[in-house]
């Protein structure tokens, strides 16, 4: 399943499972079967089997939500200034052309904020926050299509292995 934040649940979801788990406490205590009850709350009796022994160990405060699994790492404010200096452009951070690839955004990243991502990471932080990959609209007035299309028959079958 997708989580609109790109990993873990929403504040709201998290309240509503937290409910659930205490829905079914209260009915832990008056003996009911764990078929039932996962039957009436709509979730799986693995689950259900699962809060009892929870339940059994610590009663209901052990079915409380534990909150987020973990916090990000760049803070929002962090994150906007990472924005400002990706706004700068590639240029102004050493490379000459004008690609921003994940490898260089995690580049950006570890000197100025002195944090290791990796490049699914990056990835992640960014599809977060609302960016996505872009791709050009049409084609460079530039292209050469003849050009392409001899690199594609003599260069290209040099560069590739056989596949045996």
């Amino acid at each position: 399943m997708r989580y609109p934040q790109g990993g873990g649940l929403t504040a709201e979801r998290q309240q509503f499972r937290e409910e659930l788990r205490l829905k079914a406490a209260e009915r832990f205590a008056q003996g009911e079967a764990s078929s039932a009850i996962a039957k009436d709350l709509r979730v799986s009796v693995r689950s259900v089997q699962r809060w009892r022994q929870m339940w059994d160990e610590g009663g209901p405060r052990a079915l409380r939500s534990q909150g987020p699994a973990s916090l990000p790492r760049l803070s929002q404010k962090q994150f906007a200034q990472l924005e400002a200096e990706l706004a700068k452009g590639p240029a102004a951070h050493g490379w000459e052309d004008q690609r921003w690839t994940l490898s260089r955004v995690k580049t950006v990243i570890g000197r100025r904020f002195h944090l290791t991502y990796t490049i699914q990471g990056v990835r992640k932080l960014l599809v977060r926050n609302g960016w996505s990959c872009q791709v050009p609209a049409r084609r460079a007035i530039e292209r050469d299509d003849e050009a392409v299309a001899g690199w594609v028959k003599e260069v290209w079958p040099c560069a590739e292995d056989s596949r045996r």
